[in-house]
C-alpha cells in the first residue's frame, strides 16, 4: 500500500462556521472513510512483536524509521510499560529566559490567510495573534511531553480528584493508550494536576504561560511551526496526518521544537495559564469562542482532530464546548 499516494489533505470549501457538523468542519465525507493506517499497521505489529522494551524505545526515537513503525512501537510500549513516562519525575527541558518576541506582525495577517486559504479561516482568528511584541521571560523548564493517561491515572488514584477525562469511555482507563496524552479534561483539572505534583515532589510545577509556551515551541527564530516555516503532515499529529486519534508521545521526532520539546504541534491542544485577552496594543476579538464561553482559557498547538492552522506556534485558541473535535490536554512548566 502506497500511503503517500492514497492519502490527501482534506479541502474545505468556504469559511468554517458554527452550523457545520464535525465531519464537515474536518472536510470529511458523510460516509465512512478508513483512516490512513488502518490497513498497514497489523502487519507491522506482527513484524515487531517479541522484542525488548529498550528496542521499542529506540524505535520511537529514531527519526529515520517510517512514522507507521514508530507509531506501532509506541503503542506496544503503551501495553508493556513505557520507561520514558515517570509520573513523579517528568522529563524537563531547560529554556533560557530573556526578552522574547511573540505574536504576529499585523502585516503578516494576509500572508497567513493566503497560506491557509483552503481551510476556510476567519481573519478574526488570526488577528488575535497581533501585534508582535516583546515579553521578558525568566529561565524555566518545560516538560518534553504532554501529560499522559498513565500520569493522570496516578494523580486520580493518589488525590481522589473527581474529574475523569471524557475520552476514557465508560470511565475505563485506556491502558492501551497509557503513553498517549490525556485529553478532554478541563483547565481546572490541569491546574489541579500541577498543584498535586508540586506537593508530591516539593518542586514548582504549573502550566506554561502563553509567552513561555510559544517560545518553547517556536524557538529563538520564531518559527511558524516547531520544526520550521512550512507544514509537514508527518511531523505532527493533525487531521492532515490521517490518524484521527492520539498517538504515543514523542513519536514525531522530526517535529520537535528547536529546544527538543515534543508534540508542541498536534496530538492534543494544550491549555496554558492565560485567559484570553488582547495583547498589549492589540484588539480584543469577540469571536465564537467568546460568544460560547465568555472568558476562556487559551490553548495552544492544535490536535489530532483539528486542521493544520492550529499547529502554528502563534495560534491562540480555546475550547468550543459544542464540538467533540476540541481535544484539550496540557503539559507542565517548572519554575527555576
Amino acid at each position: 500500500m502506497n500511503e503517500k499516494k492514497s492519502w490527501h489533505w482534506p479541502i474545505i470549501e468556504g469559511v468554517l462556521c458554527g452550523t457545520m457538523t464535525d465531519r464537515e468542519r474536518l472536510g470529511l465525507p458523510d460516509c465512512f472513510m478508513p483512516s490512513r493506517y488502518e490497513d498497514i499497521t497489523p502487519q507491522i505489529y506482527r513484524d515487531l512483536l517479541s522484542r525488548e522494551v529498550k528496542e521499542y524505545v529506540a524505535m520511537v526515537e529514531d527519526g529515520t524509521l517510517a512514522l507507521a513503525t514508530r507509531l506501532v512501537a509506541g503503542n506496544i510500549l503503551a501495553l508493556l510499560g513505557d520507561p520514558r513516562i515517570k509520573p513523579l519525575q517528568p522529563e524537563m527541558i531547560a529554556i533560557p529566559g530573556g526578552n522574547i518576541s511573540i505574536g504576529l506582525d499585523e502585516s503578516e495577517i494576509s500572508v497567513v490567510m493566503n497560506r491557509f486559504q483552503h481551510i476556510g479561516l476567519d481573519e478574526k482568528w488570526i488577528r488575535k495573534e497581533c501585534p508582535r511584541h516583546i515579553v521578558a521571560l525568566k529561565n524555566f523548564a518545560i516538560a518534553k511531553y504532554p501529560v499522559t493517561n498513565s500520569e493522570y491515572r496516578e494523580f486520580l488514584l493518589d488525590s481522589k480528584y473527581a474529574e475523569l477525562p471524557t475520552s476514557w469511555e465508560y470511565r475505563r482507563y485506556p491502558v492501551e493508550k497509557s503513553n498517549h496524552p490525556v485529553f478532554t479534561i478541563s483547565a481546572e483539572a490541569a491546574d489541579a494536576y500541577a498543584n498535586w505534583l508540586s506537593q508530591k515532589t516539593g518542586r514548582a510545577f504549573r502550566l506554561p504561560g502563553e509567552a513561555e509556551w510559544e517560545y518553547a515551541a517556536a524557538g529563538p527564530e520564531g518559527l511558524e511551526f516547531p520544526w520550521g516555516n512550512d507544514f509537514e503532515p508527518d511531523f505532527a499529529n493533525t487531521v492532515e496526518t490521517g490518524i484521527f486519534s492520539t498517538t504515543p508521545v514523542g513519536i514525531f521526532v522530526e517535529g520537535n521544537s528547536p529546544f527538543g520539546v515534543s508534540d508542541m504541534a498536534g496530538n492534543v491542544e494544550e491549555y496554558v495559564l492565560d485567559v484570553y485577552g488582547a495583547y498589549l496594543h492589540g484588539e480584543f476579538i469577540s469571536d465564537h469562542l467568546v460568544q460560547l464561553n465568555g472568558a476562556y482559557r487559551i490553548a495552544r498547538g492544535g490536535c489530532f482532530s483539528r486542521l493544520r492552522d492550529l499547529a502554528r506556534t502563534r495560534r491562540r485558541h480555546g475550547r468550543n464546548p459544542a464540538s467533540q473535535t476540541y481535544s484539550m490536554g496540557f503539559r507542565l512548566l517548572e519554575e527555576s
